[in-house]
Protein backbone atom coordinates (compact mmCIF):
# COMPACT_ATOMS: atom_id res chain seq x y z
CA UNK A 1 0.00 0.00 0.00
CA UNK A 2 1.25 3.24 -0.65
CA UNK A 3 2.11 5.63 2.24
CA UNK A 4 -0.25 8.24 0.73
CA UNK A 5 -3.18 5.45 0.96
CA UNK A 6 -2.19 3.86 4.41
CA UNK A 7 -4.35 4.79 7.56
CA UNK A 8 -2.47 7.40 10.13
CA UNK A 9 -1.41 6.35 12.99
CA UNK A 10 -0.41 9.05 16.39
CA UNK A 11 0.15 8.06 19.61
CA UNK A 12 0.57 10.50 22.22
CA UNK A 13 1.59 10.70 26.30
CA UNK A 14 0.00 12.13 28.89
CA UNK A 15 1.11 11.43 32.89
CA UNK A 16 2.18 7.74 32.60
CA UNK A 17 5.81 5.52 32.93
CA UNK A 18 5.46 4.98 29.20
CA UNK A 19 5.27 1.26 29.86
CA UNK A 20 1.97 1.28 26.82
CA UNK A 21 4.01 2.40 24.71
CA UNK A 22 6.73 -0.16 25.23
CA UNK A 23 4.38 -2.52 25.14
CA UNK A 24 3.27 -1.37 21.56
CA UNK A 25 7.09 -1.43 20.82
CA UNK A 26 7.97 -5.29 21.89
CA UNK A 27 5.09 -6.74 19.18
CA UNK A 28 8.45 -6.53 17.35
CA UNK A 29 7.38 -8.82 14.18
CA UNK A 30 4.27 -7.77 14.31
CA UNK A 31 4.93 -4.29 14.46
CA UNK A 32 6.81 -4.41 10.99
CA UNK A 33 3.92 -5.85 9.20
CA UNK A 34 1.89 -3.31 10.72
CA UNK A 35 4.04 -1.14 9.60
CA UNK A 36 3.35 -1.71 6.60
CA UNK A 37 -0.78 -1.45 6.53
CA UNK A 38 -0.68 2.35 8.28
CA UNK A 39 1.43 5.44 8.12
CA UNK A 40 2.87 5.81 12.01
CA UNK A 41 2.49 9.82 11.80
CA UNK A 42 3.29 10.63 15.67
CA UNK A 43 4.97 8.34 17.81
CA UNK A 44 7.74 9.73 19.65
CA UNK A 45 8.61 7.14 21.77
CA UNK A 46 9.42 5.26 18.27
CA UNK A 47 10.84 7.77 15.74
CA UNK A 48 11.55 11.44 15.87
CA UNK A 49 9.85 12.16 12.45
CA UNK A 50 6.36 13.42 12.90
CA UNK A 51 3.41 14.13 10.50
CA UNK A 52 0.23 16.53 11.10
CA UNK A 53 -2.95 15.57 11.89
CA UNK A 54 -5.77 14.64 11.01
CA UNK A 55 -5.28 11.19 12.15
CA UNK A 56 -7.44 7.73 11.68
CA UNK A 57 -6.63 6.40 14.90
CA UNK A 58 -4.62 8.01 17.59
CA UNK A 59 -3.46 5.66 20.87
CA UNK A 60 -3.76 8.09 24.17
CA UNK A 61 -1.80 6.40 27.23
CA UNK A 62 -1.83 8.22 30.35
CA UNK A 63 -4.01 10.15 32.43
CA UNK A 64 -5.29 13.88 33.08
CA UNK A 65 -3.33 16.00 35.65
CA UNK A 66 -2.40 19.16 34.38
CA UNK A 67 -4.80 21.93 32.89
CA UNK A 68 -2.19 22.02 29.92
CA UNK A 69 -2.80 18.34 29.61
CA UNK A 70 -6.83 18.91 29.37
CA UNK A 71 -6.03 21.58 26.78
CA UNK A 72 -3.68 19.49 24.16
CA UNK A 73 -6.13 16.80 24.69
CA UNK A 74 -8.67 18.65 23.27
CA UNK A 75 -6.67 19.51 20.38
CA UNK A 76 -5.84 15.73 20.43
CA UNK A 77 -9.54 14.53 19.90
CA UNK A 78 -10.09 17.53 17.16
CA UNK A 79 -7.23 15.75 15.14
CA UNK A 80 -8.53 11.71 15.72
CA UNK A 81 -11.47 10.12 13.92
CA UNK A 82 -10.84 7.13 16.19
CA UNK A 83 -9.42 7.66 19.90
CA UNK A 84 -8.29 4.97 21.42
CA UNK A 85 -7.36 4.70 25.43
CA UNK A 86 -4.58 2.47 26.18
CA UNK A 87 -3.46 1.13 29.63
CA UNK A 88 -5.02 1.61 33.78
CA UNK A 89 -3.54 5.40 33.91
CA UNK A 90 -5.76 6.61 30.39
CA UNK A 91 -8.90 4.37 31.32
CA UNK A 92 -9.17 5.03 35.05
CA UNK A 93 -6.66 7.34 36.13
CA UNK A 94 -3.72 5.09 36.94
CA UNK A 95 -2.16 4.31 39.99
CA UNK A 96 -1.64 8.45 40.48
CA UNK A 97 -5.65 8.80 40.93
CA UNK A 98 -4.57 7.42 44.80
CA UNK A 99 -4.20 11.94 45.04
CA UNK A 100 -7.91 11.84 44.13
CA UNK A 101 -8.17 10.77 47.77
CA UNK A 102 -5.41 12.90 49.79
CA UNK A 103 -4.09 15.97 50.15
CA UNK A 104 -2.00 16.98 46.54
CA UNK A 105 -0.87 20.03 48.14
CA UNK A 106 0.72 17.87 50.97
CA UNK A 107 2.03 15.47 48.41
CA UNK A 108 3.68 18.00 46.39
CA UNK A 109 5.48 19.08 49.53
CA UNK A 110 6.68 16.01 50.42
CA UNK A 111 7.86 15.43 47.11
CA UNK A 112 9.55 18.33 45.44
CA UNK A 113 12.00 20.38 46.78
CA UNK A 114 10.62 23.69 45.70
CA UNK A 115 6.65 22.84 45.45
CA UNK A 116 5.90 26.36 44.36
CA UNK A 117 7.24 25.62 40.70
CA UNK A 118 4.64 22.75 40.57
CA UNK A 119 1.00 23.03 38.63
CA UNK A 120 -0.79 20.21 38.90
CA UNK A 121 -4.58 19.14 39.77
CA UNK A 122 -6.33 18.17 42.50
CA UNK A 123 -7.47 14.75 40.46
CA UNK A 124 -5.49 12.35 38.20
CA UNK A 125 -8.70 11.60 35.69
CA UNK A 126 -9.47 9.11 32.71
CA UNK A 127 -9.41 10.52 29.29
CA UNK A 128 -13.15 9.74 29.15
CA UNK A 129 -13.71 12.72 31.84
CA UNK A 130 -12.57 15.24 29.10
CA UNK A 131 -13.33 14.28 25.60
CA UNK A 132 -15.56 11.64 24.03
CA UNK A 133 -12.76 8.27 23.58
CA UNK A 134 -14.16 5.50 21.00
CA UNK A 135 -12.42 2.65 22.60
CA UNK A 136 -10.56 1.50 25.87
CA UNK A 137 -8.15 -0.74 25.96
CA UNK A 138 -7.15 -1.50 29.91
CA UNK A 139 -4.02 -3.00 31.29
CA UNK A 140 -0.65 -1.74 33.63
CA UNK A 141 0.15 -2.51 30.63
CA UNK A 142 -1.60 -3.34 28.44
CA UNK A 143 -1.79 -6.81 26.60
CA UNK A 144 -0.40 -6.16 23.62
CA UNK A 145 -1.81 -8.59 21.56
CA UNK A 146 -5.39 -7.36 22.58
CA UNK A 147 -4.20 -4.09 21.02
CA UNK A 148 -3.06 -5.97 17.84
CA UNK A 149 -6.57 -7.23 17.88
CA UNK A 150 -7.78 -3.61 18.27
CA UNK A 151 -6.21 -2.24 15.52
CA UNK A 152 -6.58 -5.15 12.87
CA UNK A 153 -10.05 -5.12 13.35
CA UNK A 154 -10.39 -1.40 12.69
CA UNK A 155 -8.28 -1.96 9.30
CA UNK A 156 -10.81 -4.38 8.81
CA UNK A 157 -13.74 -2.41 9.59
CA UNK A 158 -14.97 -5.19 12.17
CA UNK A 159 -15.49 -5.32 15.54
CA UNK A 160 -12.70 -6.20 18.01
CA UNK A 161 -13.33 -9.39 20.08
CA UNK A 162 -11.87 -9.24 23.40
CA UNK A 163 -12.12 -11.29 26.59
CA UNK A 164 -15.21 -9.47 29.33
CA UNK A 165 -14.70 -12.49 31.95
CA UNK A 166 -12.84 -11.59 35.17
CA UNK A 167 -8.83 -13.25 36.14
CA UNK A 168 -10.96 -15.85 37.38
CA UNK A 169 -11.22 -17.74 34.17
CA UNK A 170 -8.08 -17.43 33.25
CA UNK A 171 -6.71 -19.01 36.26
CA UNK A 172 -9.01 -21.86 35.58
CA UNK A 173 -7.40 -21.87 32.22
CA UNK A 174 -4.05 -22.01 32.99
CA UNK A 175 -4.61 -24.53 35.97
CA UNK A 176 -3.78 -22.06 38.82
CA UNK A 177 -5.56 -22.80 42.38
CA UNK A 178 -7.71 -20.05 43.67
CA UNK A 179 -5.10 -17.97 45.91
CA UNK A 180 -8.27 -17.14 47.64
CA UNK A 181 -9.96 -21.00 48.77
CA UNK A 182 -6.32 -22.28 48.99
CA UNK A 183 -4.49 -19.68 50.63
CA UNK A 184 -6.49 -17.66 52.19
CA UNK A 185 -4.95 -14.35 50.21
CA UNK A 186 -7.47 -11.89 49.04
CA UNK A 187 -7.26 -11.90 45.36
CA UNK A 188 -9.61 -9.25 43.18
CA UNK A 189 -9.41 -11.36 40.50
CA UNK A 190 -13.25 -12.06 40.79
CA UNK A 191 -13.76 -8.57 40.06
CA UNK A 192 -11.22 -7.63 37.61
CA UNK A 193 -11.23 -8.29 33.55
CA UNK A 194 -8.97 -10.82 32.21
CA UNK A 195 -6.35 -10.11 29.92
CA UNK A 196 -2.60 -10.58 32.06
CA UNK A 197 -2.73 -14.48 31.91
CA UNK A 198 -3.55 -14.52 35.83
CA UNK A 199 0.02 -13.43 36.52
CA UNK A 200 0.18 -12.60 39.69
CA UNK A 201 -2.07 -15.49 41.39
CA UNK A 202 0.32 -17.82 38.97
CA UNK A 203 2.83 -17.10 41.57
CA UNK A 204 0.61 -17.03 44.92
CA UNK A 205 0.15 -13.60 45.01
CA UNK A 206 -3.44 -12.11 44.69
CA UNK A 207 -4.22 -9.99 41.77
CA UNK A 208 -3.92 -6.11 42.11
CA UNK A 209 -6.58 -5.76 39.39
CA UNK A 210 -4.25 -3.84 36.78
CA UNK A 211 -6.92 -4.56 33.74
CA UNK A 212 -10.10 -2.61 36.13
CA UNK A 213 -13.57 -4.06 36.56
CA UNK A 214 -14.57 -6.51 34.39
CA UNK A 215 -17.74 -6.27 32.63
CA UNK A 216 -20.03 -7.02 35.43
CA UNK A 217 -18.33 -6.96 39.05
CA UNK A 218 -20.38 -7.74 42.08
CA UNK A 219 -17.97 -5.58 44.65
CA UNK A 220 -20.55 -5.71 47.88
CA UNK A 221 -20.42 -8.97 47.39
CA UNK A 222 -16.75 -9.90 47.56
CA UNK A 223 -16.34 -7.16 49.98
CA UNK A 224 -18.64 -9.07 52.41
CA UNK A 225 -16.83 -12.69 51.92
CA UNK A 226 -13.63 -11.32 52.44
CA UNK A 227 -14.47 -9.44 55.39
CA UNK A 228 -16.13 -11.87 57.01
CA UNK A 229 -13.03 -14.34 56.55
CA UNK A 230 -10.83 -11.60 58.49
CA UNK A 231 -9.38 -9.07 55.96
CA UNK A 232 -9.16 -5.95 57.69
CA UNK A 233 -11.28 -3.34 56.35
CA UNK A 234 -8.48 -0.65 55.66
CA UNK A 235 -6.17 -3.42 53.80
CA UNK A 236 -9.74 -4.29 51.74
CA UNK A 237 -10.05 0.07 50.74
CA UNK A 238 -6.33 -0.30 49.60
CA UNK A 239 -6.60 -3.67 47.50
CA UNK A 240 -9.70 -1.29 45.69
CA UNK A 241 -7.72 1.85 45.72
CA UNK A 242 -4.87 0.50 43.36
CA UNK A 243 -3.87 0.46 39.54
CA UNK A 244 -7.28 1.03 38.39
CA UNK A 245 -8.69 2.13 41.42
CA UNK A 246 -10.37 5.51 40.07
CA UNK A 247 -12.70 3.00 37.58
CA UNK A 248 -16.11 3.33 38.86
CA UNK A 249 -16.87 -0.13 39.96
CA UNK A 250 -13.75 0.39 42.69
CA UNK A 251 -14.02 3.76 43.18
CA UNK A 252 -17.68 3.01 44.69
CA UNK A 253 -16.87 0.05 46.17
CA UNK A 254 -13.72 1.64 48.09
CA UNK A 255 -15.82 4.65 49.20
CA UNK A 256 -18.50 3.22 50.34
CA UNK A 257 -16.02 0.93 52.72
CA UNK A 258 -14.60 3.82 53.25
CA UNK A 259 -17.78 5.76 54.96
CA UNK A 260 -18.89 2.62 56.64
CA UNK A 261 -15.51 2.78 58.41
CA UNK A 262 -16.18 1.63 62.04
Amino acid sequence: MSPEARPKLAVYKFSSCDGCQLAILSLEDELLSLVGEVEIAYFLEARSQTLAGPYDVTLVEGSVTTAEDIERLQKVREQSKFLITIGACATAGGIQALRNWADVAEFVRAVYPTPAFISTLEQSTPISTHVAVDFELNGCPINKYQLLEVLTALLLGSTPHLPRHSVCMECKQRGTSCVMVARGIPCLGPLTLAGCGALCPAYNRGCYGCFGPMESPNPDSFSSYLLKNGTPRADLIRMLRGFTGYAEAFRVAGDKLGKTAP
